[in-house]
């Protein structure tokens, strides 16, 4: 009884959190000066044309009514227009692309295989890179190998995105002709050539995370490993393996786990940079266009996307964090 309570209060914030955000967001994006109605009639636009416009793609009424529709679009559905030139929006409808006349979640839903490749496999790479070489930086701590893996954190820790993705291009791609310089290869089509052309993003995206993560996991290590429980479980003769594998890292692991869940969220909804730099038609590439062409329904959709992405995220997580520590049940 107290997992399922658990479960529904994690869920009940997680949907909090999103309606919350979708009002925000929806407020920034109607007080934006841009409108889409006038992007849509062009120029020159008589008023009575504009009008027409804005009546059609459901921008006559006021701000919190377009609020209303579009969250009830997202769980039935809108028709935007009358009569022939009616456009169906079938749920869940996060919008309408005037501009390139698509539904707005198929045009998301068409880049999001690329973030979720880019993510997922760098993902893997920091967390496993990360934490493994904080652990032992803590154990040898004040060693050579100790520093070498701090001084190489740091670099990671300092280094702008951009800077990483330029440096990784052009040693590996035109300097020793290693890996493919840009461009996507979906999974479906080869599975090799998909992997070898992630290579670059994943290996990039891990140096600056894994960074971060042996930074953390090291700190937490070492003030584990002067916890009493610790020290009570080497006077047990405990082996160090068992002290530091079954005691010292599920403690540890509780913090990395929580900013885990917001670095993947994040990634998920679009590696910008990353895929700008790489040439990877994801959903970053696709906020950015829609930042060139103002295409507001675009932006908005992308918003909250990247929100839904990160409370899921985050939603998973506290379930396994309750599960790492069933202290956090009763929270």
């Amino acid at each position: 009884m107290r997992a399922v309570k658990f479960v529904a209060g994690r869920f009940a914030g997680m949907v909090l959190v999103l309606l919350i955000v979708s009002f925000i967001t929806f407020v920034v994006f109607y007080v934006l000066p841009s409108e889409p109605a006038q992007l849509a009639c062009g120029r020159p636009c008589s008023p009575q044309a504009l009008e027409l416009a804005r009546e059609f793609m459901g921008y006559n009424v006021p701000w919190y009514q377009q609020y209303f529709d579009f969250i009830g679009g997202i769980f039935g559905g809108r028709t935007f227009g009358t009569g022939q030139a009616a456009i169906e929006c079938s749920a869940p409808c996060f919008g309408y692309d005037f501009q390139n006349n698509a539904d707005v979640l198929d045009e998301i839903l068409s880049r999001v295989e690329v973030s979720v490749s880019v993510a997922i496999g760098a993902a893997i790479i920091w967390l496993i890179t990360g934490v493994g070489l904080g652990v032992v930086s803590a154990l040898k701590r004040g060693t050579p190998l100790d520093r070498i893996t701090m001084a190489v954190a740091m670099a990671g820790v300092s280094m702008p995105a951009y800077l990483a993705g330029m440096l990784g291009i052009t040693i590996f791609a035109f300097g020793l002709d290693v890996v493919p310089k840009n461009g996507y290869v979906p999974i479906g089509e080869d599975v090799a050539q998909w992997a070898w052309h992630l290579v670059t993003p994943w290996l990039v995206l891990a140096f600056l995370h894994a960074a971060i993560y042996a930074r953390l996991t090291r700190g937490q290590m070492l003030e584990t490993l002067g916890e009493d429980f610790i020290r009570t479980a080497r006077a047990k003769g405990l082996t160090e393996r068992k002290v530091v594998g079954r005691h010292a890292l599920r403690n540890v692991l509780l913090p990395v786990v929580t900013v885990f869940g917001v670095d993947l969220g994040l990634l998920l909804a679009g590696t910008v940079i990353t895929e700008r730099i790489f040439s990877m038609p994801g959903v970053g590439m696709l906020l950015v266009d829609s930042i060139r062409s103002l295409n507001l329904p675009i932006l908005l959709g992308v918003t909250l996307f990247a929100a839904l992405a990160v409370t899921l995220v985050n939603f998973l997580v506290d379930l396994f964090y309750g599960v790492l520590d069933p202290r956090a049940r009763l929270t």
